[in-house]
């Protein structure tokens, strides 16, 4: 499924993915090519058999659709899932473009289709695919709706201190306008970045962005600095990312950006062929459950 790979291969390019010694910070590739940042080795393997994990509690998400205030050139939106009846074509084969989550997982929103991307900010592949997951969260039906879980499975790379100003964002209630311009923060202007952009490569550890320097990016969103860093260093912001940390494990997930629907299915770009694949199994998926499939 996901390959932990020193270089990961985008189109015809490098994406810096994993470890510390990375090389090439992404450039722009096409919404249809799929990449995946890989987690540590020690993370779970996701092969063509699900792996099980104890359930655990539901983490506090955002289930907001990211502000369409984004720099990013987005494509007309298709036509949402609920034009069609679930029908089963036989196109979307499990265990090779999904996979079962064994046991389920609990979903934070009762009565619901939830569906989730499991992200960071400052994974390359993730910043290629985040326009289209706003293009999945415009396009859910009525009865669904869009969630975040951040990862932070690679420290190597600064992700905790950006799953940590995730949740924070969160508990302020500014994650909807901010969510697509923390990926530009972070790949575009440079402003969030733990890479040197035009260099390709991981910035010195004492110049990665710190909880402090996101506190000013939010600022710009009318978020008081100094609540801010008080509220991401609170432990209910500690305690929502331990429970992140937890449902990915128990997800099954070894690389991001992965979905979940419904706390049943997992699936990437890679596994369903592409962008718009992805985004054609996800309302599958959900017609499947509204379907009682």
């Amino acid at each position: 499924m996901f390959k932990h790979l020193p270089f990961l291969c985008a189109a015809m390019l490098a994406l810096a993915a994993c470890g510390q010694d990375n090389a090439g910070a992404p450039a722009a590739v096409t919404p249809t090519t799929a990449a995946t940042t890989a987690a540590p080795a020690a993370a779970a393997t996701v092969t063509s058999t699900p792996t099980s994990a104890t359930s655990v509690a539901p983490t506090a998400a955002s289930s907001t659709t990211p502000a369409a205030g984004s720099t990013a050139t987005t494509e007309p939106a298709p036509a949402p899932a609920a034009a069609a009846a679930f029908v089963d074509t036989g196109k979307w084969i499990e265990g090779k473009h999904y996979f079962l989550i064994d046991p389920p997982q609990p979903t934070s929103h009762p009565g619901k289709i939830e569906v989730t991307e499991v992200f960071s900010y400052v994974c390359p592949a993730c910043n290629q695919f985040h326009t289209t997951v706003d293009r999945i969260a415009r396009t859910l039906p009525a009865g669904a709706v869009m969630n975040y879980v951040a990862a932070s499975f690679r420290p190597d790379e600064n992700w905790p201190m950006y799953q940590r100003a995730f949740y924070a964002a969160q508990a302020l209630g500014v994650v909807e306008k901010t969510h697509d311009a923390m990926f530009d923060a972070a790949w575009k202007s440079g402003e969030m970045a733990t890479y040197e952009l035009g260099a390709g490569k991981l910035k010195p550890h004492a110049a990665w962005p710190t909880i402090e320097d996101a506190a000013k990016f939010y600022a710009k969103f009318g978020v008081d600095p100094k609540e801010f860093v008080a509220v991401a260093n609170s432990f209910t912001v500690n305690t929502q990312m331990k429970r992140a940390d937890d449902l990915i494990k128990a997800y099954g997930v070894d690389g991001t950006p992965t979905m979940i629907v419904n706390g049943k299915y997992r699936y990437g770009p890679s596994t369903a062929g592409g962008y718009t694949q992805a985004l054609e199994l996800t309302q599958w998926l959900v017609a499947k459950e509204a379907a009682g499939k």
